[in-house]
């Protein structure tokens, strides 16, 4: 499950011939709403602040804009999501459950939720690990891979809504399929890259894609 990967940057799966399909799907920002939480939780304790609408976000790290508006706001928006209880109360992402479950019921494919704790992970470990069993159910738990560095997991497909993805293998396995996030659907990507809009669109055509190459 953990073992470095190899491959092209387009996730060429080399060494995973006639091996089931393996999709690695991020936690925040593709399972669970953790913008839509962080902005209302920030308004809730800090009203009088300049804030960042979710229409305006930009770049990956929302601690990183916050602090460019006034450098204190880092913090500030920081706390919200350090915070006990922040994660565990996470809203999931339209259809996001029900394509976790039909997923993990497909022939010859394997799922795993592939998350990054926080640097300060006292409470989002557990947090995370809470709210699969909440949402999804202990078969979930099983499969969730904690990691700071996805590039070293071995599988086929990473939905994730970080755009630049970077570790310790300069080529990993996966082929990145970027989830559309309010942070990340300006971006334009180059041919090969794929976006997912949402578990609306057609993930399984991307799934069948990547089991026919």
């Amino acid at each position: 499950m953990e073992l470095p990967g190899a491959g092209s940057s387009t996730g060429s799966g080399a060494g995973r011939a006639g091996s089931p399909l393996r999709v690695l799907v991020d936690m925040d920002g593709v399972l669970a709403d953790f913008e839509a939480a962080v902005l209302r939780g920030f308004c809730s304790r800090f009203p009088g602040e300049p804030r960042v609408e979710l229409a305006a976000r930009s770049g990956f790290s929302v601690r990183e804009q916050y602090g460019c508006l006034r450098e204190d706001l880092g913090d500030k928006v920081a706390s919200v999501y350090e915070s006990p209880g922040f994660f565990l109360g996470l809203d999931p992402i339209p259809g996001a459950l029900e394509a976790m479950q039909e997923m993990i019921h497909m022939q010859d494919t394997e799922v795993f939720i592939c998350t990054s704790p926080l640097r300060k992970y006292e409470h989002c470990i557990v947090e995370k690990y809470k709210w699969v069993e909440k949402h999804l159910g202990p078969e979930f738990v099983e499969r969730i891979i904690l990691t700071r560095d996805k590039t070293v997991v071995s599988a086929d497909l990473l939905f994730d809504d970080k755009d630049t993805i970077r570790g310790a293998e300069q080529n990993p396995s996966w082929e990145h399929i970027l989830f559309t996030c309010c942070h990340n659907r300006h971006l334009q990507l180059q041919a090969p890259r794929r976006r997912l809009l949402s578990w609306a669109d057609d993930w399984r055509g991307i799934l069948e894609s990547k089991r026919r190459q």
